[in-house]
């Protein structure tokens, strides 16, 4: 379809995607969200083929990557394709020589949070790539990917970011990810015409319930100002601390069959656990604030990442790119239950019940729907708005993406980790969690000031620490 656009006051026609309502709400004078992805490299960094990959790779995987959003005569934006310089989108930058790895942390953390309030030009393609050469205590260099969400979600970006990395041990192989489909369990299936109408009545039920509390919760009910929710307006614009934390996967697996849960369980029971131990630490007060996390699912039917020529090639798989989450509003259970002398599995219990209603109902799909009559009557900002909203009443937002179980290599260089967090998003606390090889990364963003990193990370990992060593002694 032919559109008639205006690019720096000149008018062209151009042929142009229209730009889905989701990227539209991420992308507006309400919201401007984006991705930062982080690859930590085990060896100095050699950029001298970043360009060639950059032109031959990544722009090649979706048109969006060569486009602009551009907002034609009757208010519609669509993505307008453009000349990409990419030495336009890249940045080396300099800090002192010669300090020691510790001290480059700093630097570098510094400098994450400095281009995570930056925002993208709206004049080039939504994305740009820094690569920093210093080495710190986690990587002899980095390179940082900052790309807009309105581009798509996490797991449209990560599987572009992937697609440009190779496997160490063989490149000609593809990489392989763990499988993430429920496994069907014969003897937990009743398939009896009484359960089954038992479990179509509670999933009306849970459906009800939990539409009509999202709406609350996204309209008038905000969550307490506690020590991981400073409730001011435009914490989105105020500077952050992304800090990690690395756990064994394979301890995570041993926890998760000593108690018969998921790995998704163990680790959202432990993130949880681990904030209302902060919380208690912080400030006693507040140990059982009304606290809510919003829990981010991915709506899509697809069992997997697809490979670069799939993304180029495939029809099915452009269509499946985008933004195709969901939201589960989850309130984090209290900590008095919890005690040190107590059980603290019951925490991952309780986690695991919650969010398990949770998919046994229909809210995450009316909310879309709501979303779109919104948009349909009122407009894309107001949509925005609403989102906002969503975000800022709640205190905090868990994420999580699968990565490859290989080693991997970018123009041969071997990757030692990565992990990604999202920026410019109303909460004072992000969590994301990120698996590759036999490690589980745990990123968190907090707002500067009011959060902070260190204790955070002491009492996360004193949550792992408790759930793993009651989980083996129960076993």
């Amino acid at each position: 379809m032919e559109f008639k656009v205006k690019v720096g006051g000149v008018e062209d026609v151009e042929m142009s995607e229209p730009v889905s309502p989701t990227g539209q709400y991420f992308n507006s004078s309400v919201l401007s969200v984006s991705v930062i992805s982080v690859l930590e490299f085990d060896n100095p960094i050699d950029d001298s083929t970043s360009l060639a990959l950059i032109n031959d790779v990544f722009l090649p995987i979706n048109p969006r990557f060569s486009s602009i959003m551009v907002e034609d005569k009757e208010g519609r934006k669509h993505w307008k394709r453009v000349v990409v310089k990419a030495e336009d989108h890249i940045t080396v930058p300099y800090f002192p020589e010669g300090l020691s790895p510790e001290s480059y942390d700093k630097y570098f953390n510094d400098y994450l949070s400095k281009i995570a309030m930056e925002p993208l030009p709206q004049t080039k393609p939504l994305w740009e790539i820094h690569v920093i050469k210093y080495p710190t205590s986690n990587a002899s260099g980095n390179v940082v990917f900052k790309l807009h969400h309105a581009l798509g979600d996490g797991f449209s970006l990560m599987g572009a970011l992937l697609s440009c990395l190779q496997r160490a041990d063989n490149p000609s192989l593809p990489l392989t990810f763990p499988n993430f489909q429920k496994a069907h369990t014969q003897d937990n299936e009743d398939k009896s015409l009484i359960n089954t109408v038992a479990r179509a009545l509670s999933g009306a039920l849970n459906t009800v319930l939990d539409f009509g509390w999202s709406v609350l919760k996204s309209s008038f009910l905000e969550d307490s100002r506690t020590p991981i929710r400073s409730g001011k307006e435009g914490v989105e614009f105020r500077p952050i601390n992304i800090m990690t934390m690395t756990f064994s996967l394979d301890q995570i697996k041993q926890i998760k069959s000593c108690l018969q849960v998921t790995i998704n369980d163990v680790v959202t029971g432990m993130i949880f656990l681990g904030t209302r131990l902060y919380m208690e630490a912080t400030c006693e007060e507040s140990r059982n604030a009304s606290s809510t996390a919003l829990v981010l699912l991915n709506t899509r039917s697809i069992g997997g990442y697809k490979s670069v020529d799939e993304m180029v090639e495939n029809q099915e798989a452009q269509i499946q790119w985008g933004n195709q989450f969901g939201f589960l509003h989850v309130s984090l259970p209290e900590l008095h239950q919890y005690d040190q002398s107590l059980n603290p599995l019951k925490f991952v219990h309780e986690t695991r019940d919650i969010i398990k209603r949770k998919r046994n109902s229909s809210g995450v799909y009316l909310t879309g729907m709501l979303l779109e009559s919104v948009r349909k009557y009122r407009g894309p900002e107001a949509t925005a708005e609403y989102i906002h909203s969503t975000l800022k009443n709640s205190s905090m937002t868990v994420s999580n993406m699968i990565g490859p179980l290989e080693k991997m290599t970018l123009s041969n260089q071997p990757v030692k980790g990565l992990y990604f967090m999202v920026v410019n998003v109303p909460q004072s606390l992000t969590v994301t969690v990120m698996s590759y090889m036999d490690q589980l990364r745990v990123a968190v963003g907090t707002e500067k000031g009011l959060i902070d990193p260190v204790k955070f990370q002491t009492c996360t990992e004193k949550a792992y620490s408790m759930i793993f060593s009651a989980a083996t002694k129960s076993k």
